[in-house]
């Protein structure tokens, strides 16, 4: 591919991944759809994104090398399975599990120091991250500790770009899913009526879901959470502490929180990116691109583009959520978003409760993640209960 194509920017160069935003807000201007050779086309503006979110003919999913259900399908196949995992998360399951989200959001604020600093990313969404996705899926506690191990690995091996190491992290969680729904079928009729087994009983087109597809939706709902609620909240408690005057207004008005939780991720993103590949010639953002060409949708700049959004670091609470790709949009928008509000809804919610002053820590300003991981490595917080 690069014997073809000219490098137009270095993903990986020391200046990008210092400030992967102020990279991408840089490339929008001077070369909106861009070559590499690490992440071949990127593209960083709003338009070209919602062209390829709305153009699932032209610009497949079906970009990974591993069965990925559905997120690395197009239809016909993707809706039949789509059609099976939105009950999940609609208002009836919401509901449901809405008391157990509020309590494990109070547990794990009420961790926070009575007066003195957090680290914010480890200590707090972290620890949300694993609590809140066990308990959703019926996983039994004492998964948090090998999940944190297991992601403190797997994120080690993404950043080194270790293929092998990847392929077996891979399989090692593979098969802690696969022991828990060995002992969900060892049990029968007795086994726990939650998420994991309802998952295991659901047919598609008439028939039983395979154990690779069981695992592969699981792993995808997993591993996405884990990642991005855990983003999400490192990003959110260090806006708060940078901005005295939003984080009162949002004490003395909580309507305002679901609109700022959404802006807020707008304009510093938990998720950096999606892949798609191409199925026959298509020209996007003046660049031609033939069949099979691979491309990597950056939400952490097409949600910042100044033809939509005007200044992106400007928050508006009144802002048109129309346009905030922070769940994606068409018809891979994500499933699981309703739960995903409400869990950062629910964890915001008792942090203002619980603490009277969220500060930075004077001369340790919070550290930014590497990509592919959005957000902050640390974001050490001084906070007053």
């Amino acid at each position: 591919m690069s014997d073809r194509h000219t490098q137009d920017w270095d993903p990986r160069a020391e200046s990008v991944l210092n400030d992967q935003i102020a990279a991408y807000d840089e490339m929008r201007s001077r070369c909106p759809v861009a070559f590499s050779d690490y992440l071949q086309w990127s593209l960083f503006r709003h338009a070209d994104v919602m062209c390829v979110l709305e153009d699932h003919e032209t610009f497949s999913n079906a970009a990974s090398r591993h069965l990925s259900v559905p997120n690395a399908m197009d239809p016909p196949e993707h809706t039949r399975f789509r059609r099976i995992i939105e009950p999940y998360f609609g208002p009836e399951a919401m509901a449901a599990f809405a008391p157990q989200c509020r309590a494990i959001a109070e547990s794990v604020v009420g961790r926070l120091p009575a007066d003195g600093e957090v680290e914010a990313m480890t200590e707090m969404g972290q620890d949300f991250a694993l609590e809140i996705q066990c308990a959703f899926m019926g996983w039994p506690t004492s998964l948090h500790e090998p999940l944190r191990a297991w992601v403190k690995r797997q994120q080690a091996a993404t950043l080194a770009g270790d293929r092998e190491a990847l392929g077996e992290l891979a399989l090692e969680f593979d098969g802690v899913i696969r022991e828990l729904l060995a002992s969900r079928c060892d049990a029968g009729d007795a086994a726990p009526d939650d998420v994991t087994t309802r998952i295991m009983n659901e047919t598609v087109e008439g028939r039983a879901l395979t154990d690779e597809e069981i695992v592969s939706i699981l792993r995808n709902w997993t591993v996405g959470e884990l990642g991005t609620i855990s983003a999400s909240i490192g990003i959110l408690m260090r806006y708060l502490a940078a901005n005295s005057e939003l984080q009162e207004r949002l004490r003395a008005d909580r309507c305002l929180l679901p609109a700022a939780i959404d802006e807020i991720l707008r304009l510093d993103a938990p998720l950096m990116s999606n892949r798609r590949i191409t199925t026959c010639p298509v020209e996007i953002g003046g660049r031609r691109l033939e069949a099979g060409e691979r491309l990597t949708i950056l939400w952490g700049s097409a949600n910042r583009d100044e033809a939509v959004f005007g200044d992106p670091d400007e928050l508006r609470l009144d802002r048109d959520s129309k346009d905030n790709l922070l769940y994606g949009a068409g018809i891979h928008v994500c499933p699981g978003a309703p739960l995903a509000r409400m869990e950062l809804q629910d964890f915001m919610d008792a942090l203002l409760d619980a603490t009277t002053d969220i500060e930075p820590v004077p001369g340790r300003p919070a550290v930014r993640a590497l990509y592919p991981a959005g957000g902050y490595s640390e974001v050490p917080l001084h906070v007053h209960r």
